[in-house]
């Protein structure tokens, strides 16, 4: 007897893109979890093994789309491209095209029109967007061999939890004892790559500034050549030039430091300071009433933190503030992405970290993790701040 057909199932499409149209980020997010987690407690033994063995083949042929321009070839259409225009319009050939589309349709990537017929998805338009390209280009050309060097990384050190910076996963796939950012150097593309996915990969409607009270931080002020705000390890400074923009009245100096490689591809901002600085070193801008650091502290271990924030509060007044922008892991439940990017951290020695444990590197650099002001929660992203030991908030 021949084996039953499967059976055909359907659900409410319809309504379903109904709501995940309407429904806030949060709402949406927390569908997709509902939904993965519904779809992997029906898969067999077949299904895991093909949607995991195949994750580096996905990644490749996302970087062979836009290799060949097809993302933005179906966007553009804003309708139907057959294999035979895909293939004109790419130079690639027909066959080629059918294959690469015929596997696009089924991780969403496009969707089939009809027999070598394509139509752009959700994903295809995400994808075409500029933060999606420099992240794409970022982990296909500098991570991804940190990933392929992980479990045999790990393996070596015993399984202990990294924390040497001089010896990482990243350095085995790359087999260097660069640090990272001597790496990005190194491969074509790597350095605009990170430094554009850094500006562009948060929401830029989500900031520290819309929930940190600047001007009552700041009321009082009138001397124009104290620091007012120093960036310590801003890259091209688009942080410096988003606070001035935003409060061009308040007194005093805007610093943005970073290493001479950065600063010279600096952004030119008015009333924007560039200024070559190695963090870890002693802080060459003393007594400025705002220092902040956005995303630093995440790339290096404990002991690294430890003599960063040592550095900077040796440079504080006792009115300072030191503001540190980072994730703020929740004691459980950490989202997908969140974890992905402790595991990536985990790469290069670094980490994400709780509440607790910021706070406790606070306490041993001598500084008081004072208050926490969250201003995306879905992320929890958060900017920190930090005082000297023993100082009080005016707030």
């Amino acid at each position: 007897m021949d084996a039953a057909a499967p059976t055909a199932v359907s659900f409410d499409e319809a309504s379903l893109s109904q709501l995940a149209a309407t429904a806030d980020r949060a709402t949406r997010r927390n569908l997709i979890v509902s939904l993965r987690r519904m779809a992997d407690s029906l898969e067999d033994t077949t299904g895991t093994i093909h949607r995991f063995a195949h994750l580096d083949l996905e990644r490749a042929m996302i970087q062979i789309g836009y290799d060949l321009n097809i993302f933005k070839i179906l966007v553009d259409a804003d309708g139907v491209k057959t294999a035979e225009e895909l293939a004109k319009d790419t130079g690639a050939d027909t066959e080629l095209i059918k294959r690469i589309m015929r596997y696009y349709n089924t991780i969403n990537v496009a969707r089939e029109a009809g027999p070598y017929k394509y139509v752009a998805t959700n994903t295809t338009k995400n994808l075409i967007s500029d933060v999606c390209k420099a992240a794409m280009g970022h982990f296909w050309d500098l991570v991804s061999k940190e990933y392929q060097a992980l479990p045999e990384f790990l393996k070596k050190n015993g399984y202990r939890n990294p924390t040497d910076e001089t010896d990482t996963a990243l350095m085995m796939g790359w087999d260097t004892k660069k640090p990272p950012f001597q790496i990005m150097l190194d491969v074509p593309n790597a350095m605009e790559d990170f430094h554009q996915y850094m500006a562009l990969r948060r929401d830029v409607t989500l900031s520290w500034l819309s929930v940190y009270p600047v001007r009552d931080v700041t009321a009082g002020l009138t001397d124009p050549d104290r620091p007012l705000y120093v960036n310590v390890g801003g890259g091209i400074g688009h942080q410096c030039a988003e606070f001035r923009a935003q409060y061009p009245n308040i007194p005093g100096r805007v610093i943005n430091q970073d290493l001479p490689d950065t600063v010279e591809r600096g952004i030119q901002a008015e009333g924007v300071e560039h200024m070559a600085h190695d963090f870890f070193q002693p802080q060459p801008v003393k007594g400025a009433k705002i220092y902040f650091m956005r995303g630093v502290p995440h790339d290096h271990p404990p002991h690294k933190v430890r003599v960063l924030f040592q550095q900077i509060a040796a440079a504080m007044a006792p009115d300072s503030v030191l503001l540190v922008d980072e994730t703020v892991l929740p004691a459980t439940g950490v989202s997908h992405i969140a974890a992905c990017v402790d595991l990536t951290m985990m790469g290069i020695a670094a980490m994400e970290r709780t509440e607790a444990e910021w706070r406790a590197l606070a306490e041993s650099a001598g500084l008081e993790l004072v208050r926490l002001y969250t201003y995306n929660a879905l992320d929890n992203e958060t900017v920190m701040e930090m005082r000297l030991a023993g100082a009080k908030s005016s707030l």
